[in-house]
């Protein structure tokens, strides 16, 4: 089979226009808040590592592009280094980081994946405002060959009512059921000519190859519906849908971390920084709009990310103001600067476990 072939530049340039602003406006959430309750920053990089160019502002803050691009930070006043470890021989002066409440704090922190979270459902908003939300009745027009719900009884007509007690208002709810769960069996309460009854169906696991040589497997019941249509909503009602879409992503985010960790999925999904340019490289040739849509689905998945109580990240951060808010005390300087070291050492094997994953995925090495 012969799938579509990009040339490299787009794969560089698709990682950086997805990673850099993400990174930007995740870190510019965390500087807004902090200057909003006062407190003075050092430095602003995206990427770490060696400095290639920068600036200092009329604030003394430095302003800098780092070689690695593979995040960034913000390093308030009274910090040790970029990962926010207090400094304990800094001056308690009224601008460092450390002076400022538990709340303040705390928010200053959130404040990063907050901004993630915004973008995600800002985007979502906007191209349903601009394109309508799409519509489908849970009606099961016709079935795939071989289909999973045929054989467990299932007609065309059903109206799908519910899918293990979920409710079912949209055929498009019935992929959120089904597309992560290969393997396992639900059961799914229909409609048919006024007559309700529930059926057990087993969700088939297919390998699918996309027109970029991408494999996965996906969970699939082997139905189609009927035509379905995109309908013009009011502002309340296409933020309800963006919040919508953003649980659901979210949702399926924890699902697909916690079959990896219980070994239903393989780790070969996991990906790294050569996956995200992979695909955002792919997304790009195939236009702004799905371009921007991935962009939505890595912002939510940075947010994610740096809310996992791993310390030298946001999560790691908001665990400790949780045991300081508890203890109405916070963690010895030298504890802090342990659990944030080791932090630092999961998140860097974490990053060298999926970049080797990046690696061996690679054609050269025959996959």
């Amino acid at each position: 089979m012969n799938f579509e072939a990009l040339p490299f530049w787009i794969y560089i340039v698709g990682f950086l226009l997805m990673l850099g602003p993400l990174v930007v406006l995740h870190e510019l959430g965390h500087y807004l808040v902090g200057r909003w309750f006062g407190v003075g920053a050092e430095a602003f990089s995206v990427g770490f590592g060696r400095e290639l160019v920068g600036f200092n502002d009329k604030r003394g803050t430095r302003w800098k592009l780092s070689a690695l691009p593979f995040g960034g930070y913000v390093q308030f006043k009274g910090d040790m280094n970029p990962a926010s470890v207090p400094d304990p021989d800094s001056p308690p002066a009224p601008d460092t980081f450390q002076s400022k409440t538990l709340w303040q704090r705390s928010l200053i922190v959130a404040a990063g994946p907050v901004a993630n979270l915004l973008i995600a459902l800002a985007i979502f908003f906007a191209f349903i405002m601009a394109f309508g939300k799409p519509v489908t009745p849970p009606v099961i027009q016709t079935f795939a060959e071989d289909s999973p719900a045929m054989v467990a009884g299932l007609e065309e007509g059903d109206r799908i009512v519910s899918i293990d007690g979920d409710p079912i208002e949209d055929f498009n709810e019935v992929r959120n059921h089904v597309i992560a769960y290969p393997g396992q069996t639900i059961r799914i309460r229909i409609d048919r000519e006024g007559e309700r009854m529930t059926v057990p169906v087993t969700i088939a696991a297919v390998d699918m190859v996309d027109r970029f040589g991408n494999q996965s497997t996906l969970g699939m019941i082997g139905v189609y519906s009927v035509p379905g249509e995109r309908v013009s909503v009011g502002p309340i009602e296409a933020m309800g849908a963006s919040v919508q879409a953003c649980v659901d992503i979210a949702d399926m985010m924890v699902t697909g971390i916690a079959q990896i960790i219980t070994g239903q999925r393989s780790v070969k999904e996991l990906g790294g920084p050569i996956t995200i340019a992979k695909f955002s490289g792919e997304q790009l040739s195939l236009g702004w709009i799905d371009f921007i849509n991935f962009a939505a689905l890595i912002s939510l998945n940075l947010a994610f990310i740096n809310l996992l109580p791993i310390p030298a990240l946001d999560g790691g951060h908001l665990a400790f103001y949780a045991v300081e808010a508890i203890r109405r005390k916070p963690a010895s300087p030298r504890s802090q600067e342990l659990a944030f070291r080791t932090g630092i050492a999961i998140v860097l094997a974490l990053m060298l476990f999926v970049t080797v994953i990046d690696i061996a995925k690679l054609p050269i090495f025959g996959s």
